[in-house]
Formats: structure tokens, sequence, C-alpha cells
């Protein structure tokens, strides 16, 4: 067969899927209004109704359901939008893996108000927002909840009009169901993830343009436009880059108050330098422990410059190993919020992390007065405009930043500062990255092309065999009679399955290490 008859076959082949597809689902279809194809559409103005869609929710103070919870609260509050935040309901066992049993709910209107607390605790005000849920599952070998069925059936079709996705690859990487652009109005997809450092990471180089090609798939089916947080991430159609993130409004009262302290002439910072975040590969904790090596040798210092570590993570016995070899002088303290008043006092916040799509931990401790050290990398292109941070290129640099960081009082941040960091001025640059003009929609041909996607990789995870062997999951693809009907991953009888599978990926993660060296060298840094 020639290569145009392969071609011929295949969008042939598309095209048969597709129109099976929509005539299974046409009951379905006929239920969504008429949707948009062209013109502008603004989030500026006039109410709408926006679902906020995300991976995971509080309790779990991971940055999918920290930052989209945020990014749902101020758009209630500083705007005349009506806005739901969609998240997901695990079970009980589930719960138990991703809360660590401190926290569990029976119903979905227990976490909701653990959920509006937390906002109120966070912010000052009380959520303005609906809160619905989806039935999700989390996966003990991806590290992930992945929605169980069609998760846009959760808002009604005369509330579809303006969707955002958080991490819109995740939420659609097993979806069987409606085509998101096909049920809203306008949607965005937000990119929290930097797939070439995480593929690289664990399956090597060669798996990176394979995972780039479905991330950028899986967007152009489901979203009208991508906004990245930075330019760690990869190039994906129709994208725009802008930090959509803030800090909550508690981290900049915390930096109001030691600006009044320093303006009484009293020192607001009596503590040196700390770090927080997980200790796991990839986090910035190789680069930490070389550079800080290279800084003790580089003065000759009998003891190394003081530093506390905040945190907990598979990495953790091994970093402490690494530092004991080389003399460090690092307290590990275990987990802490950022804004626990224990760290108000520090004055150095160290965060040598280039995985990350954008620093949110250092956005806080800039908020809260300190000085932040970090590297010269797209992820912190956005803070790296702030007077009290000091971007390194080298180890040199690193080690002259940290040296004057410790001995000079940082300057209150300005007025200006301070508002960019709010989650309001955050809010205002998700209104604009959103902002579809005449000319931003997909074309004519785009369309086709990807609709045609769409109808193939949907009508492949409608098989039961392709969804068990992609890890979606065995009976995945319907929604249950009700949100709360998710089943158990497996009988209680072989529960020890789902440790093993935990430890199991605990030991994988650790065995990456293996792979990678870290060089240090007079006038540069690199992970290799």
């Amino acid at each position: 067969m020639t290569s145009e008859s392969t071609r011929t076959f295949a969008l042939a082949a598309f095209a048969v899927a597709g129109l099976a597809f929509r005539n299974a689902h046409k009951g379905r279809k006929d239920n969504i209004p008429p949707r948009m194809h062209g013109g502008v559409s603004s989030l500026h103005g006039a109410a709408r109704h926006v679902a906020v869609v995300t991976t995971a929710a509080i309790p779990w103070m991971t940055g999918t359901a920290v930052n989209p919870c945020l990014r749902a609260a101020y758009m209630a509050h500083c705007t005349s939008h009506q806005v739901t935040l969609l998240v997901p309901w695990l079970n009980q066992e589930d719960q138990a893996l991703v809360f660590h049993r401190i926290h569990s709910f029976e119903q979905p209107e227990e976490q909701t108000e653990c959920i509006k607390d937390w906002v109120r605790k966070r912010t000052g005000f009380e959520a303005q927002f609906k809160i619905q849920y989806y039935p999700g599952r989390y996966d003990t070998s991806l590290l992930g909840i992945f929605p169980i069925g069609d998760l846009t059936v959760y808002i009604p079709a005369e509330e579809a009009d303006v969707a955002i996705l958080d991490e819109p690859e995740h939420l659609t990487w097993f979806h069987h169901g409606i085509r998101w652009t096909d049920k809203f109005n306008h949607v965005v997809g937000v990119m929290h993830t930097n797939y070439k450092e995480l593929g690289r990471r664990i399956a090597g180089p060669l798996v990176v343009p394979f995972l780039h090609a479905i991330v950028a798939g899986l967007c152009a089916m489901h979203c009208h436009k991508v906004v990245k947080l930075s330019d760690t991430v990869q190039t994906l159609p129709r994208q725009v880059t802008s930090n959509v993130h803030g800090v909550a409004q508690c981290f900049l009262d915390v930096g109001r108050a030691s600006a009044a302290t320093a303006a009484e002439g009293k020192k607001p910072f009596t503590l040196g330098a700390y770090c927080l975040g997980k200790i796991v590969w990839g986090k910035g904790w190789e680069e930490l422990i070389a550079l800080l090596g290279q800084h003790s040798e580089a003065r000759s210092q009998v003891v190394s410059v003081p530093l506390d570590i905040y945190g907990t993570g598979e990495a953790a016995t091994e970093i402490q190993s690494q530092a004991r070899k080389l003399d460090l002088c690092l307290k590990f303290l275990g987990a802490k919020d950022h804004i626990h008043e224990d760290l108000h006092a520090y004055q150095v916040f160290v965060n040598c992390s280039t995985s990350d799509v954008v620093a949110t931990t250092s956005m806080e401790a800039l908020a809260m007065g300190k000085w932040v050290i970090c590297a010269h990398h797209p992820c912190n292109q956005f803070i790296a405009a702030f007077g009290n941070c000091l971007v390194f290129h080298s180890p040199q640099q690193f080690s002259e930043h940290l040296q004057y960081a410790l001995l000079h009082q940082p300057a209150p941040l300005t007025q200006h500062e301070t508002r960019e960091l709010s989650w309001e001025a955050a809010t205002e640059r998700m209104l604009d990255a959103a902002e579809m003009g005449p000319g931003d929609w997909p074309k004519a041909a785009t369309k086709v092309a990807e609709a045609t996607l769409f109808s193939a990789y949907n009508a492949a995870l409608g098989v039961e065999l392709v969804r068990k062997v992609s890890c979606a999951g065995a009976n995945t693809a319907k929604n249950p009679p009700r949100v709360t009907d998710v089943a158990l991953r497996a009988p209680r009888r072989q529960s020890s399955l789902d440790r093993e599978a935990v430890q199991e990926a605990d030991a994988q993660q650790s065995s990456w290490r293996s792979n990678f060296s870290f060089t240090v060298s007079a006038n540069n840094w690199e992970l290799s």
C-alpha cells in the first residue's frame, strides 16, 4: 500500500469512527447550546458562567488544588462572573492515600465546608463560588488523580459558557465523551507541568518528543487557547505565556507587618536561611547540596552556612546522607505550611529548583518581604524583576548572593511589587490572557484536523482493553450513577497491593537518580 493510500485509509477510518461516536452521543449533543465560531470572547465586563476545572482539591496541599481554588475564589470576588469550581471526589480508600489520613469525608458537603473554611483563612473573605464534584480515582503508579467518565456532564448545559481547565492534558488524558470545545463557548487551558523535565527524569530523553506530541494534541483538541505559566512549558497550539498565579493575602499581610517593624527601626528578621518544598528528586535538592558544598569549600569554612529545611519526601534520607558527607550544616525540620508563624522570622529563602513551571514558594517568600535566591531559568522569569530576588548564573554568584543576603536586610516591597504578587493582579492577567479576538480562533482546516484527531482518540479510549493497557483503569469510561459511587480500587484482602504499588513507585523514583550526574564548575552548573 502506498503512503498516499495509507493516508487516505487512515482519514477514512478516523471519519467513520467520528461519525459512529457522534451518532452514539446524538441525544446528549442535542442538549448543548450553539457554539461560538468566531468574533470576540472576553472575560472582561459582562457576567458569564465560568467553570474552573482541576485535578485535585483541598485539603490536598498541592499546586493543582491550591491555585485553581484561589483562582475561582478571586474571580468570583473580583468580577461579576458566576464561578463554579469542579474538583474530584475520591472514595475513602483514595482519601486516605491523598490526605494522609488527616482528613476524611463521607459526603461532598463535608469537603465543601473544608474548602470554604480554607479559602476564608487564606483570603480573608467568604467563598462566593459554587463547588461541584466529579468522580475521580487516585492512581498509585502515576501518583495523580484522574476523572472517571465524562466530567463535562457535571456542568449543566445552560452554564456551559467558559471553562478554565487547569492541567487540560491531565484532565483529558483518558477522557471519553464530549469534546470540551463542543460543549463550551470558550475553553482556556492553564499548563502547570514541565513535561520535558518530567519525561527526561522518568523515562529518559527519548520519550520526551512522544509526550510533547500527546500533550500538544490534547490541548489542541480541547482548548481554544492555552496559557503557559512560563516558557519552561513546551510550545503549544494557540499559546500565550503569562503567570496567572498569585499569592494569598495572608502572605502579603506578613510582608506588611515586617515592613512596619523595619520602619520602627527594629529587625523584622532574626533567623537566617531556609528552604521549603517536597524533598523529591528533581526539585533542586541535588543542586542545593552541590552549591552549598562549593560555597563552604571556596571560603575555607570549617562550619558551613546553617540552612533549615522544611519538607518531607522519599529523597529525604539520601539528601541528608549527602549533606553529612560534605559536613553541611542542614537541619531537617519536617513539613510545615509556608504561612506558619515559625517561618516568618527567616530572612533568606533559597530555591535551586529548575523543574518547576513557576516558583510559587518563591513568590510567597517575596510577599513576606524576604530575600529570594534562585537560578537563572524561565521558571523564575516573573520574580526576577523584583528587587529582593537575587538570581544566580553560576556557583560563584550563588555564593556571593547568599553571603550578601545573610548580612543585609531586604527592602520592603514597593506598592507595584505588592500588587503584582496579589491574586487580584493574577486574576487580571488571567482575564487578559483568556481574551479571544476574531483572529485567535482555529481556522477551518485546523478545526477539521483537530476534530478528526479527537474522533480517533475518543473512539480508541472507548475500548475497554485500550483503557486497561493505557493505565486509564478498568470500568472508568462511563460515569457512575452518582458522584459518590466511586468503587474501591480492590477488595480489602488485596489492599496490600496498593501499598506495594506505592513502595514500588517510591523505589523506582529513587533509582532514577542513578541516571543523572550533577556537575559544578567554577562558572557554570548543570544537571546532565
